[in-house]
Order: structure tokens, then C-alpha cells, then sequence
């Protein structure tokens, strides 16, 4: 592997020091981010807290340009503009003036490994000690009905009471995927948040799953980030949605039937909890035992009495 060093240069002065945080948020697109919620997430973060570049990646290195072609601006007679792709670790402050960071920009197409080794040199040098992810995946789930999500983590005490919805499932890989595997072999603390997001609003900006997706990292952190702002736009796209599903009697149809299967799917979560439930508060088997054990103790010496036998009767009344 080439010098991990070399695909970054630091854009500050300040000694790393001065500069430590305890959380790193990461956002590097990947496969899929349905309903863009981590596009929509990293705006806002970058639109409402203060930030600073603390550094910067060689793109030249990481991208496949053919692949996804940056745009640019002809006018008239001559190109006049250039959309410069930029991969840029920031340094944040929430609402309350924790320090936290933003690596943010478009996902490498080559050099995974070294890329991933660079990001864990940063952390060590800048003292990061929690990296967090979060994006969106489409799922067959109305938007009419409370957003869920998977939660994953390097170890199982960072996402206590996770209730899993999926076994063992083979995916594409992405960088963030193989960022948290790489991260938490190498004992670094990792979580991740996959927002569901409905899939026929996959290619569509879909507010809710960004505002969940904050509230999660928030709650995960404790870092203080106004949501306002993200609700409000997420307000404007369920208006636009709604807007579009009254309009479309086909799409009402998809959305109806997914509703029922939502409330059916949830209805029986439900039973499945009532029924764990009920059977954790029955006595076990060693606890009945037990009991029987105790009664019998207890009676014994009064029917021994009665058939006038005391407890000097033969040993099989014992």
C-alpha cells in the first residue's frame, strides 16, 4: 500500500491539540443514499453550524471522472465554469460549542484500503473516539406511517435495545461499509444509521428520513444541532408528495397497499411482544418445582399426623 499520508494535506496551522473532537461524522455517498437523505443531512449541517476546513484529499487519486463526469458551464462562446470536486474534512461546532467533525464529499472509486487507513491516521491525530454514518435505503414502506431504521455498530453495547429487522444478508459493498468493518477491527468505536426510506421516493428528496436520520446521530451524541431549518424543509417535501399521490391514483393504490401492509406487519410485532411478555411472567419450571417441593414439605408432617403415623412412620413417608 502506498503512504496512506499522501492522499491528504492538513489546511491549518493549529496544532492537532487544539483541534481534537470526540465524534466524526462521515458522509461519502455510496451505493445508493435513497431519498437523499445524507445529501440533505450534510447540507444542513454545513448551511446552520460554524465549520472550517481542517482538511483536504487528492481527489485526482480517488475518482473515476469517466465514470461521473463533473459538470461544467458553457456560456455562449466559452466554458466559464468548472464543478471542482472535493472530498474536505471539517471541523464543526454544534449549538452549544462542541467541537465535532464533518468528513464530507463524493465516494472514492479507487483505493478503498488506503483511503480508509488515511481516515484512520486523521482520527488518531485529531483524537476522534465515536464515527458515525448515516444515509438512506429504499424499503417497501409507506410514507404515511412512522420512519424506521437499522442500526449498526463495531459493538454490540453502542446500540443497546437494538431490536435487528434483518438476519445474515450478503450487499454491495461501499466505502462506509467497509469503513465501519475496518474501523471497528482496528478497535475504533463505529455506528450506523440506514434510514428506510420509502423506494418510490428513493430518487426523490425526502426530508423525513434526514430529520431522523439527525435526530439519531444527536441522540447517539449528544451534539447539539438545531433541526428546525431540516423540518421545515421536510414539510415542503411531504406537502409535494401528498400533492403528487392525489394526483396519480395508481401511486395511491401502491401507497394504500403498503399502509396495510405496514399495519399488519406492525400488528403482529405486536402480538409477538404481548405473548414474550405473558410468557416471561409465568413461573419457570424449576420455580414450580420449587413450589411443589415447599408445599409438600409443609403438608407432609400434618397427613402423617392424621393417619397417626408422626415422624417416626416408615422411611417411605419421608
Amino acid at each position: 500500500m502506498q503512504d496512506p499520508r499522501e492522499l491528504y494535506q492538513l489546511e491549518t496551522d493549529t496544532h492537532a491539540s487544539a483541534l481534537g473532537a470526540h465524534t466524526m461524522v462521515v458522509s461519502l455517498g455510496g451505493l445508493i443514499d435513497a431519498g437523499n437523505t445524507q445529501q440533505l443531512l450534510t447540507a444542513h449541517l454545513l448551511g446552520t453550524l460554524e465549520h472550517s476546513v481542517v482538511a483536504s484529499f487528492d481527489v485526482d487519486q480517488l475518482l473515476d471522472y469517466r465514470g461521473r463526469r463533473p459538470v461544467m458551464t458553457f456560456d455562449r462562446d466559452r466554458f466559464t465554469e468548472y464543478a471542482d470536486p472535493s472530498l474536505l474534512l471539517y471541523r464543526m461546532t454544534d449549538a452549544e460549542g462542541t467541537p465535532f467533525y464533518l468528513l464530507a464529499g463524493p465516494e472514492p472509486d479507487y483505493q478503498w484500503e488506503r483511503m480508509i487507513e488515511a481516515i484512520r491516521q486523521l482520527i488518531r491525530r485529531l483524537g476522534v473516539q465515536l464515527v458515525v454514518s448515516a444515509q438512506g435505503i429504499p424499503m417497501g414502506v409507506p410514507h404515511t406511517r412512522p420512519i424506521g431504521m437499522t442500526r449498526f455498530a463495531s459493538k454490540p453495547s453502542l446500540i443497546p435495545d437494538n431490536d435487528a429487522l434483518f438476519g445474515s444478508v450478503q450487499v454491495p459493498g461501499s466505502l462506509d461499509s467497509l469503513m465501519h468493518l475496518r474501523l471497528g477491527e482496528s478497535g475504533v468505536d463505529t455506528v450506523g444509521f440506514a434510514i428506510h426510506v420509502p423506494h418510490y421516493l428513493a430518487q426523490m428528496d425526502f426530508g423525513d428520513a434526514a430529520v431522523e436520520a439527525l435526530r439519531a446521530i444527536t441522540g447517539l451524541t449528544g451534539l447539539d444541532i438545531p433541526v428546525h431549518e431540516l423540518s421545515a424543509l421536510a414539510g415542503l417535501h411531504r406537502a409535494e408528495i401528498s400533492k403528487q399521490v392525489d394526483e396519480n391514483d395508481e401511486v395511491g393504490e401502491v401507497v394504500h397497499g403498503l399502509e396495510e401492509q405496514y399495519d399488519a406487519f406492525t400488528e403482529g410485532l405486536k402480538r409477538q411482544n404481548l405473548l414474550a411478555t405473558e410468557m416471561a411472567e409465568l413461573p419457570s419450571a424449576d420455580e414450580i418445582g420449587a413450589e411443589l417441593e415447599k408445599f409438600l414439605r409443609e403438608e407432609e408432617p400434618d397427613e402423617a399426623d392424621e393417619h397417626g403415623k408422626g415422624s417416626d412412620g416408615p422411611d417411605f413417608l419421608r
